[in-house]
């Protein structure tokens, strides 16, 4: 079994997580301790009201605002359908009748005899909270949620945006240093979670929406391109609320780096399966990784362990920068100085050695590089 040091990138056949399924606003929740829930079921729900329409009877009807109870004929907390007459006069010749209708469906909300006005509300527009992942429910939030475990394979990406979906796994790549390219998007992936390599090029993302694709998780993107996708400059906020038609899940960084091999053989080892994704995105003021997970087959959430908490880094850990100007490489731990080193800035820090692929070594301060960690 694998366990993450933090911040790190957990990337591991078997564990056990827990995910908050939160309204935000008090409302019912809709499952037990100890249910068994799907990643599509409603948790719970809540009720936000709907939108308000004010009317001015008055004007409408020629009346002293005084005057607009003798003419209703709907009162306060009355319910109403569209076209539906609200007010009407009685003229002695019936060709000189105003009828006034409701704009919108809805209840009477408030008649005020002050101003002339009626206001009418839509009926309330129903919240669901789905369970996202599929699992047992371990602990419910009165009036706000529940907490749902399950025992899954787990990849965490370094960067997201999108928000939570849900779809079967698909390879679109041969190897995890092939770009995924616009023709090897297919009509029957429409609603799937497809795994590209190194690169996913601008036309393959368009592509990507007009099939309906569910999800994207590739090495790494353009940042340019990422530009052009949500039309404007991200900053360094929370992602997740993004609306571009998938969701996007980079497990490398920013620029054509090949998939790391561990990530790659993961998600190619569970073709075919579901697997739950979210983008949302959080580097500082409390972490929040994009991932993919995939519940395990025929075990409960009992069959692992929760893993335990790392102590730290060790030498021979596999590491990745996070940090330019070797944001994105991959290397292994080899050498662990106790003493501080001073860098560029003139700042003291704690630092460590990283062999790459290739034999060269580079020494990086402990803040700069995660820890990736698998089974």
């Amino acid at each position: 079994m694998a366990h993450s040091y933090t911040p790190g990138l957990t990337v591991t056949e078997r564990t056990v997580v827990r995910r908050r399924r939160l309204l935000p606003l008090v409302g019912t929740v809709l499952v037990r301790q100890g249910e068994p829930v799907r990643a599509d079921q409603p948790v719970a729900r809540a009720e936000l009201p709907g939108k308000v329409y004010p009317l001015n009877l008055a004007n409408q009807l020629g009346v002293a605002p005084n005057e607009i109870t003798e003419y209703l004929v709907k009162k306060a907390g009355d319910a109403v359908r569209k076209d539906e007459i609200l007010a009407e006069n009685k003229p002695f010749i019936k060709w000189f009748k105003t009828e006034i209708p409701s704009p919108v469906s809805g209840t009477v909300e408030s008649i005020s005899t002050v101003t002339g006005q009626v206001l009418l509300r839509e009926p309330p527009r129903i919240l669901d909270v789905l369970g996202y992942i599929d699992g047992i429910v371990v602990e419910t939030i009165p009036q706000q949620g529940v907490v749902v475990e399950t025992s899954c394979s787990l990849v965490q990406g370094i960067f997201g945006i999108g928000g939570e979906t849900r779809g079967e796994v698909v390879i679109g790549v041969g190897a995890p240093d092939e770009a995924l390219t616009a023709a090897q998007l297919k009509p029957d992936m429409k609603g799937k979670i497809v795994v590209g390599g190194a690169f996913l090029p601008a036309e393959t993302m368009t592509r990507a929406k007009a099939l309906g694709i569910a999800g994207l998780v590739v090495g790494g993107i353009h940042d340019k391109d990422l530009r052009a996708l949500l039309g404007y400059d991200l900053g360094v906020a929370i992602t997740g609320t993004e609306q571009v038609g998938f969701t996007l899940i980079l497990t490398e960084g920013f620029g054509t780096i090949p998939m790391a091999q561990k990530t790659f053989k993961l998600l190619s080892a569970h073709a075919g399966e579901q697997a739950s994704i979210s983008g949302a995105t959080q580097i500082r003021a409390g972490v929040i990784r994009p991932e993919i997970i995939v519940p395990s087959k025929g075990a409960g959430p009992a069959a692992a362990a929760v893993p335990a908490e790392r102590e730290g880094i060790r030498i021979g850990d596999p590491v990745r920068i996070i940090r330019d100007p070797l944001f994105g490489k991959i290397g292994q731990v080899s050498a662990l100085p106790s003493d501080l080193h001073k860098i560029p800035t003139e700042s003291e820090v704690r630092v460590l050695e990283v062999q790459f692929g290739d034999g060269s070594k580079a020494v990086i301060p402990r803040t700069n590089v995660e820890v990736i960690e698998g089974a």
